[in-house]
């Protein structure tokens, strides 16, 4: 591990923002630190799917807007919708789909002065992989190029993680942002439902999708938060929740916060839960209480019930979207997708209808416990990142997910540094607020790394 906090490319967002706006440091100066840094990196990395070196800097010269963004350099996850741009999915389906729009998000950070590296890889359709049979090469984890990088916003952790973007959006339907943010030792948001827009970004599950942020600190991703969210009329599940000033959130301050441990769940003896992790998050939540925090056991009965329905939901909502190509040309997806899309076919109206029960069971449960609490705090992940080697992507829809009860029910959850393994794999801690409580869970985390200082530490790559 190394701390090259003085290096241009592992600036924080906040830090770059501040010297360019001083005039110390200009956007295009930044742009080719980035540049330089994804040359020297990504052919180990493979983060990218395609790079926009010279958009880039043309950008970077002719940037004007003003605040935390303005000169920044960001990339998206590949089902962000880019004007002109082509946008792959990860997938042969879309191998040659160039958008004639930008998606909302896409549009949002461009106006307010960020500036586009280009697009990250990602596992197809942004279901399941690693996947040898699509396309591109699966991204690598900085901390260790032989382990994954978790999914399906693989690119988004590997490139914030080594440097080579100063933020990503990435998307979450399972656990998609969180989870490679736990496993790339950077923070990662999934917001309330309906707080960023989805237009342009590709669907996977109309229901269970979320767009968010993934950068190296919490403040980072505040300021991403702020360019990005907000009402949209063209996203019909978007939310007209006024969209608070989240810079106020960065204070360390959690006295008297009541923070829950779902113990029965996340936290109890169980073969598919790595131990280390589970004992890295208890040492968190004890920092947690040492700065001022309540700690109570909370129960949530819906919990075993709700990752079937995140996949019953997911598969049946994907085969809907994606079948006039399943039957057309099904040669076209990689063999892990469209697989698990034609179970989704083979789901009837019943099972989806019994998810759907289920999911409102969990937003009933999880609603009259956050009336006790301000907060839910558990491990992001159940593993750290696995090795290539051996690894079965069918795993990940067996077992426990730590990720998937936010996206049933729509609350809003951060995965922020935590520590490490022994052997030096990044644990991430989950932190889940009420709806549209962004700030409150922005702050928790926020009050937490500054303490626990893990986001200083940045692979040696």
């Amino acid at each position: 591990m190394s701390t090259s906090d003085t290096q241009l490319h592992y600036l924080s967002i906040r830090q770059a923002g501040e010297l360019i706006q001083r005039g110390e440091l200009s956007p295009v100066e930044l742009t080719r630190a980035c540049l330089d840094r994804i040359e020297v990196t990504d052919d180990r990395l493979h983060s990218f799917i395609l790079l926009l070196a010279d958009e880039a800097l043309e950008q970077a010269r002719t940037a004007e807007a003003k605040g935390p963004m303005h000169g920044i350099p960001f990339a998206l996850k590949d089902l962000y919708d880019t004007a002109g741009i082509r946008t792959t999915s990860g997938s042969q389906v879309d191998i040659e789909r160039v958008p004639t729009e930008d998606a909302t998000t896409t549009a949002r950070l461009k106006a307010a002065g960020g500036i586009l590296l280009g697009k990250l890889a990602m596992h197809e359709f942004a279901l399941g992989g690693p996947d040898w049979t699509t396309p591109f090469e699966p991204a690598r984890n900085p901390w260790n190029l032989n382990h994954i990088t978790g999914g399906s916003s693989s690119g988004s952790g590997s490139s914030v993680a080594s440097g080579q973007s100063m933020g990503a959006l990435g998307s979450c339907t399972g656990g998609s942002i969180r989870g490679p943010a736990s496993l790339c030792g950077i923070v990662g948001l999934k917001p309330t439902y309906g707080r960023v827009s989805r237009f342009g970004v590709v669907t996977l599950s109309w229901s269970q999708d979320h767009a968010g942020p993934m950068t190296r600190t919490v403040e980072d991703t505040a300021f991403m938060l702020q360019a990005i969210a907000g009402h949209d009329p063209r996203d019909p599940t978007s939310s007209h929740a006024p969209v608070p000033d989240y810079s106020r959130s960065l204070r360390e301050d959690i006295r008297g916060v009541r923070i829950g441990l779902p113990r029965h769940y996340f936290f109890d003896d169980d073969p598919g839960v790595n131990r280390e992790v589970v004992a890295r998050v208890e040492q968190a939540v004890s920092v947690l209480e040492e700065l001022g925090a309540h700690v109570e056991e909370v129960t949530l009965p819906s919990l075993d019930y709700v990752r079937a329905a995140n996949s019953v939901i997911m598969v049946s909502e994907a085969f809907a979207y994606h079948e006039p190509n399943l039957k057309t040309r099904p040669q076209e997806f990689g063999e892990i997708v469209r697989g698990r899309f034609r179970i989704g076919g083979l789901m009837s109206a019943s099972d989806y209808l019994q998810a759907q029960r289920v999911r409102t069971w969990a937003r009933r449960d999880f609603a009259q416990v956050m009336k006790t609490v301000d907060f839910l705090v558990t491990p992001t992940m159940t593993q750290p990142a696995a090795a290539f080697e051996g690894f079965d992507p069918m795993s990940t829809t067996r077992g426990k997910s730590f990720t998937a009860p936010f996206n049933v029910t729509g609350l809003p959850a951060i995965s922020v540094p935590c520590g490490f393994t022994e052997s030096g794999l990044p644990i991430g801690m989950q932190i889940a607020g009420k709806p549209f409580d962004e700030p409150g869970v922005i702050q928790a985390a926020y009050t937490y790394q500054q303490y626990a200082g893990w986001h200083q530490l940045n692979p040696a790559i």
